[in-house]
């Protein structure tokens, strides 16, 4: 962003642009994507939006971001109450659909249309050290706690299921209860297999 809104006005401008963007996006995708039809949709003026995004790429990042803060929220709310590996697994697989239920095809167009750049990979890596931790502490729930290979087994679960639910998002087949269950089932095979 170009500057930080400081005041509630600004915050809640800025809320209504990444609202306004993100919808044009998911509708236009990247190619059909302007900061004009976004300030118009937002009912800002042109000016107001480049007082906070100086060009399309650094508000296409802030609605990445509001998308990766979206999974974090899921993560974060795993295992607050200790509950079983059965009831973290349903809870993170529900999480994660509904997390990219939210206009899912603003999802395809994050993931196969628009360009990365410096400020999308380090907002990335941000976003990856804490959701590998989170995936860590359900690793070990299934008692991997001291193993050696936990770190892979983290790596490897976080990328199935990210795969899986993005696939998912492609194909619009996030609300199927098919694949929740199987993806459930993946979770749990793959965890039990692996304390072996």
């Amino acid at each position: 962003m170009r500057k930080e809104p400081r005041q509630a006005r600004s915050r809640a401008t800025v809320e209504v642009i990444v609202r306004a963007g993100a919808r044009v996006l998911g509708e236009r995708g990247w190619a059909g994507f302007t900061t004009n039809e976004v300030a118009e949709i937002a009912g800002v003026s042109i000016g107001s939006l480049y007082q906070y995004f100086p060009n399309k790429l650094a508000l296409v990042n802030a609605i990445r971001r509001r998308h990766l803060d979206d999974v974090l929220a899921v993560m974060r709310g795993l295992g607050s109450d200790g509950e079983s590996l059965s009831q973290l697994v349903d809870d993170l697989v529900r999480g994660m659909i509904a997390a990219h239920s939210i206009q899912p095809a603003l999802h395809r167009v994050l993931l196969d249309e628009v360009p990365g750049d410096a400020g999308t990979r380090s907002a990335h890596r941000a976003f990856e050290a804490e959701y590998l931790a989170r995936y860590r502490e359900i690793v070990e729930v299934s008692g991997r706690r001291n193993d050696p290979a936990v770190e892979m087994v983290v790596l490897v679960l976080s990328a199935a299921v990210e795969g899986v639910i993005h696939k998912a998002a492609r194909s619009r087949t996030l609300k199927s209860p098919v694949l929740k269950s199987e993806l459930v089932t993946m979770i749990h095979s793959y965890l039990q297999v692996c304390r072996r």
